[in-house]
């Protein structure tokens, strides 16, 4: 009884944390369930895939994929191009995650930037179960998203309406996202080099094959430059 307690009184306190990013999921998996319906897969393919990868901005781009002639190398690199962000989201949650039996395998593939920044900056309660309030901030909101995808899913095969252009969504998230990054900075030089380097790419490798070429160009060049605008910083 004790231990059903612990859970509750877990559960209760992660919620309200959560409830502002049920808005935002739940319309993007929607989004993504109507999409993945508009281009050819049923429902049971927007639950597993949104289950299974639960990676919002990744899961659009397997579409493409799954769309398209077998490339393993260029999934590859383009997973980890996406989500390599990830990679440090890891390092600094290892002392928080580590340790905690089943619950840990749980979070770590649980983890994504709104559960990342919950459960890193929340300061939990301390009648409050820190392990069960980070389990179920990463539970709510996968659920709000494949609860969000499923919908949508289920919404696009019941009602017939055009879908033609919706495919265009994916070019439109991360316009959004490259904008709130925009508008993050304090100087603009890496966004306009990799605008640029893109470009660059796009034109001289065609259409159906700069991605790759791009993001190694964009690494490089960011790899080199990163060391002197850090020198420049501490300068200031």
């Amino acid at each position: 009884m004790k231990n059903k307690e612990k859970i509750t009184k877990a559960f209760s306190a992660a919620l309200p944390y959560t409830i502002p990013i049920f808005a935002g999921f739940w319309f993007l998996g929607l989004t993504y369930g109507i999409y993945m319906n508009a281009s050819g897969f049923n429902v049971w393919y927007s639950l597993l895939m949104s289950t299974l990868i639960f990676a919002g901005s990744m899961e659009f781009v397997t579409v493409g994929f799954l769309l398209s002639s077998f490339d393993p190398i260029q999934a590859f690199l383009m997973t980890l191009m996406i989500n390599a962000r990830h990679l440090f989201y890891g390092i600094s949650m290892l002392n928080k995650y580590g340790g905690k039996g089943w619950k840990s395998f749980y979070l770590i593939f649980g983890m994504c930037d709104e559960s990342f920044s919950i459960n890193y900056s929340v300061d939990i309660p301390k009648n409050i179960d820190e392990d069960w309030f980070m389990l179920f901030v990463t539970l709510l909101n996968q659920i709000y998203w494949v609860s969000g995808a499923v919908m949508g899913a289920l919404f696009g095969s019941l009602i017939a309406f055009n879908t033609e252009g919706i495919e265009f969504v994916m070019t439109a998230m991360f316009t959004v996202i490259f904008m709130e990054q925009w508008m993050k900075e304090k100087r603009h030089v890496f966004s306009l080099l990799g605008l640029l380097l893109s470009i660059i790419c796009r034109i001289v490798f065609g259409a159906g094959a700069f991605m790759i070429p791009a993001m190694i160009t964009i690494l490089i060049s960011l790899g080199m430059m990163k060391p002197k605008f850090d020198k420049a910083e501490v300068g200031e």
